[in-house]
């Protein structure tokens, strides 16, 4: 290619540069859809929102897209195109933030009504934008890196929305303090952030494009040329949606175990994850605050210092998943990983005092979640690629799934909950992992678009259904909890302490067993059912391949005889 026919995407500066900024979007906004799961005990005791309440505010969040809203986003996207899709769902996004934030600091009435009524508006309109702006970063990575790193990028994107859910739920108690607000306020500053660094992405977007067009009019570019460039037309323009495509994957069986599969499982992984700090401290006596002897503060800050180890975690998970796939030769491969692994296992037993005071504190346990998925989903997903076996995979999943919450909620075992939650972070790589590339091979590529966002409107179903659920049903089996704790804030409100220090008073009074703890036994078993339907779907989708031949059990590219 000429030099004069080289646009912006060329430079492999510029594409990174574009990376994160378009990716900081995603950080923000899994950030905020996940910052309130170490803030449920908090909320009642500095808010008087009790758990079926705090149920409903996660819940909701969800409902613009049980009704359509990835699939209206998804036209606006392809009518509209990335900068104004982006502007759009983006800004809506962050209004949802801000509202959530003034609502929090009582700005629309200091009686609870008034907080509860701000907050589900402010989570719904940000539900409204969040699946959409997450659909608008991956076509945006797309455009800058198809010819390039493409695989790379996206690993890189997805870790960056994985990062965001473990820090929500590791440090936002280390920045609510006694109240709530301060973590709402960070929460929804992350988002506008966010979005002033897309509106900083669009000049250069804006720039290439303009390339683009100078080298089409131009007429400077040709076949292979054109490719590199990303100026070729289409030749196969991507089809609207059409309704009739509906009908064609609801009529395909496969299609519908798999989509009802996806409802199942991540309707008993998403929602835990909401209610697992709390969980680990009711039920497992772990802490919310960590002693000072475990505290890593960085610039005065503790939240700072907390963020800095979780970003060390996130550069070894991408390092050793990802440098060993871009070296060649199975010896350099094994040697990159043994330097990996063997630094990152010296920085974990110079610190190793730290860590185990941190794995026995509810946050910063829970958010471990999120973060093992960026070192395991690539590698069951390059499992999947070489050996096949994604419907067998997706049944080991699901019995991980039910292993998972039966130890965290029949058991009181501490050693049982761990070997829980390790069970459940393989399960959230695992199925995933042989789950989406599935899709691809039942789905023909023309559908793929309406495919998932089919199964993304399904899945908000379940999810709503089981936020709201799980918050609800703690609510009816802890009447007495919920009584002594609802009796002691008024008390104590009563005596004119203010709201921070009547949440500080409840957890000393707990930990003194003066006040009950919260029972999770029925709610977290009731997810136990979601392991075994998604045990029978994943069977009948095994069966259905065998009868259908779309090759679930063979590795990528090679088709069933």
């Amino acid at each position: 290619m000429n030099k004069s026919n080289k646009i912006l995407k060329d430079s492999a500066a510029v594409r990174w540069l574009v990376l994160v900024l378009v990716s900081s979007l995603m950080f923000a906004t899994y950030y905020f859809q996940d910052f309130f799961s170490p803030l449920r005990e908090l909320m009642e005791t500095d808010l008087g929102i009790n758990s079926e309440e705090f149920g409903r505010v996660i819940g909701l969040t969800t409902i613009a897209n049980m009704f359509g809203m990835i699939i209206i986003g998804g036209i606006i996207l392809d009518k509209w195109g990335i900068r104004l899709a982006g502007l759009a769902f983006g800004g809506l996004a962050t209004l949802g933030g801000i509202i959530t934030a003034l609502a929090s600091m009582g700005y629309f009435g200091d009686d609870k009504s008034s907080v509860l009524a701000g907050l589900i508006v402010g989570r719904i309109l940000f539900g409204s934008g969040l699946e959409v702006v997450c659909v608008v970063v991956t076509r945006t990575i797309v455009k800058w890196f198809k010819g390039y790193e493409l695989a790379l990028a996206m690993a890189i994107n997805m870790g960056f929305g994985r990062l965001g859910s473990a820090l929500a739920i590791a440090i936002s108690l280390d920045i609510a303090g006694v109240t709530v607000s301060p973590a709402v306020v960070f929460a929804a500053t992350l988002i506008g952030l966010s979005l002033i660094f897309f509106v900083v992405y669009l000049f250069f977007d804006i720039k290439m494009d303009k390339q683009i067009k100078a080298i089409k009019a131009a007429g400077q570019v040709k076949g292979e040329e054109a490719i590199i460039a990303g100026v070729e037309q289409e030749e196969e323009a991507d089809e609207d949606f059409k309704f009739s495509d509906l009908i064609k994957l609801a009529t395909n069986k496969s299609f519908i175990y798999i989509a009802l599969l996806c409802v199942a499982f991540y309707s008993a992984v998403f929602p835990f994850i909401q209610y697992a700090p709390d969980l680990l401290v009711n039920k497992f006596g772990f802490s919310y605050v960590l002693p000072d002897s475990a505290t890593v503060v960085a610039f005065g800050s503790e939240a700072l210092g907390s963020s800095l180890v979780f970003v060390v975690i996130f550069i070894f998970a991408l390092s050793v998943t990802l440098i060993p796939n871009s070296l060649k030769g199975k010896s350099a491969k094994r040697l990159s990983v043994l330097i990996i692994v063997g630094v990152f296992a010296v920085v974990v037993y110079l610190v190793r005092d730290t860590l185990g005071v941190w794995l026995v504190n509810g946050p910063k346990t829970a958010s471990l979640i999120p973060l093992g998925t960026i070192i395991f989903t690539p590698i069951f997903g390059s499992y999947v690629d070489k050996k096949g076996k994604a419907a067998s995979l997706m049944i080991l999943g699901a019995l991980l799934l039910i292993f998972a919450h039966l130890s965290l909620s029949v058991f009181q075992s501490p050693f049982l909950a761990y070997m829980g939650l390790l069970s459940l972070g393989i399960a959230f790589s695992l199925v995933p992992a042989a789950m989406w590339p599935s899709v691809a091979k039942i789905v023909a590529e023309n559908r793929l678009g309406t495919a998932y966002a089919s199964m993304f409107t399904v899945q908000n179903w379940g999810l709503g259904a089981f936020f709201w659920g799980i918050g609800a049903l703690l609510y009816k089996v802890n009447p007495q909890v919920v009584q002594a704790i609802s009796e002691m804030r008024e008390s104590l409100l009563a005596q004119g302490l203010t709201s921070g220090e009547v949440a500080d008073k409840i957890k000393l009074l707990q930990l003194e067993g003066s006040l009950p703890y919260y029972d999770y036994t029925w709610p977290i078993l009731m997810l136990v059912a979601c392991g075994v339907i998604s045990i029978f779907l994943a069977f009948k989708l095994k069966q259905a391949d065998k009868e259908q031949g779309y090759g679930l059990e063979l590795p990528s590219g090679q088709k069933p005889e």
